[in-house]
């Protein structure tokens, strides 16, 4: 028998290091530090992808694309996500809805949670409206607190077409 509907949750932390800006959602965000990574280290992708492969049970980013492999140094994020939601639709699942979060001091993010939620539509091809992005900061404790990195968690509901 198979589920008509499942839900997946996933979580992301990169630290902070030498850059201009931090690629979240797909989207260059000015700021005054990068972020460390093996690909281009956006955490909210990398959170919703692991809430899709999460959902059906396929494992996490890190098994799909691993950061020993040179082929995803600097990788587009946008890339990998578009690739993890294949899997989940080659399975006979579309996405109902994803609830995003992301916990930093700075960048402050307000000004771009529309474009950001745009950017992740286009890349599944699902409509705006499914896609929603939080910003919080955690009252300056903690390492986000300290501003040393930046953390986001994603939700995601998929339902059996």
């Amino acid at each position: 028998m198979v589920t008509k509907i499942r839900i997946g949750q996933g979580i992301d932390v990169h630290a902070f290091e030498a850059g201009d800006f931090v690629t979240l959602a797909g989207l260059k965000i000015p700021h005054t530090q990068g972020l460390k990574a093996h690909s281009d280290g956006d955490v909210v992708l990398h959170a919703l992808s692991d809430a899709l492969l999460g959902a059906l049970a396929l494992g996490d980013i890190g098994q799909h694309f691993p950061d020993t492999d040179p082929n995803f140094k600097g990788a587009d994020s946008r890339v990998l996500l578009k690739n993890v939601y294949q899997l989940i639709k080659d399975r006979g699942y579309m996405l109902g809805n994803a609830d995003i979060t992301v916990a930093c001091e700075r960048p402050k993010l307000a000004k771009h949670n529309l474009e950001m939620r745009e950017s992740i539509a286009s890349v599944l091809d699902v409509d705006v409206s499914q896609i929603s992005i939080k910003a919080t900061t955690t009252e300056k404790l903690g390492f986000t607190g300290r501003q040393e990195g930046i953390l986001a968690t994603a939700t995601v509901l998929i339902e059996h077409q």
